[in-house]
């Protein structure tokens, strides 16, 4: 666990004074979003499950002057998040934002699924997502104010091929957005959930290092995948970091139990 800190530099402030844990922080969605949040003044905590990709990210982003807080976490296990949320507030008085962004997914048919790889996946998609939400709402209803941001899928508003498991995991975090966000939006929490369509990051390069395992080849798996995509492409991790931002800042304050898709 570290806690670095640098000059002020080019940052903004439409987030100052305010603390963020983002999970799957390292690389992709959530170091966009962490780089996002720190370009407008946050402090950050953020966790993912190598160190030396945390270490990466941090030396970016104490470029924006901003308090920068790491700890290596595997959000399958109960008892590294609680230790997680502990460091958080131990490393900011008061946690106002909460990104959970962790995720991984399991391609194959229904009939192939063990129900261990099925368990773990729902652990690290699910069950972290629940229990750091629950920790968070405890801390953010003493403050009386908190933004969680859930990262799920286009994926948990409908159906794929070969990804029930995931699918099933990602129709999970949209449900639970909405029941939390409901049970407080008198607290002064907004809880809302970000389903975005295929991005550009690191999960799809091992898809595609899968099928081409399996005899495709990589380009003939991303023009397939393109061709399904309205505008032609895919996502690129600073447009889901774009909403994130909206969601943390004060411009969603009447936004609550919504997901957003892109």
């Amino acid at each position: 666990m570290v806690v670095t800190q640098s000059a002020d530099l080019t940052r903004g402030d439409r987030l100052r004074g305010r603390s963020a844990l983002i999970t799957g922080a390292s690389r992709g969605i959530g170091f966009a979003i962490a780089e996002s949040f720190a370009m407008q003044g946050a402090d950050l905590v953020l966790s993912a499950s190598s160190e030396p990709g945390l270490i990466k990210a941090k030396n970016k982003l104490i470029e924006y002057g901003g308090e920068v807080s790491y700890l290596a976490a595997d959000v399958s296990s109960a008892k590294q998040i609680d230790d997680l949320f502990a460091f958080a507030l131990e490393s900011h008085a008061e946690l106002d934002i909460l990104v959970n962004n962790a995720g991984m997914h399991i391609a194959k048919p229904f009939t192939e699924h063990e129900m261990d790889e099925f368990g773990h996946l729902m652990r690290v998609n699910v069950f972290s997502v629940f229990q750091l939400m629950q920790l968070a709402i405890i801390h953010m209803q003493k403050l009386g104010r908190g933004k969680i941001i859930n990262i799920a899928s286009v994926a948990g508003l409908r159906e794929s091929m070969n990804s029930s498991a995931y699918n099933t995991s990602k129709h999970a975090v949209v449900g639970l957005t909405k029941c939390v966000a409901l049970e407080n939006a008198k607290n002064g929490i907004n809880v809302n959930a970000i389903c975005p369509g295929i991005v550009e990051t690191d999960l799809i390069q091992g898809v595609e290092d899968k099928m081409k395992a399996a005899g495709m080849p990589a380009e003939e798996f991303r023009e397939r995948i393109i061709s399904q995509i309205p505008i032609g492409r895919m996502l690129k991790p600073e447009e889901i970091a774009n909403i994130a931002f909206f969601l943390a800042s004060s411009d969603s304050d009447g936004m609550n139990g919504q997901t957003i898709v892109i």
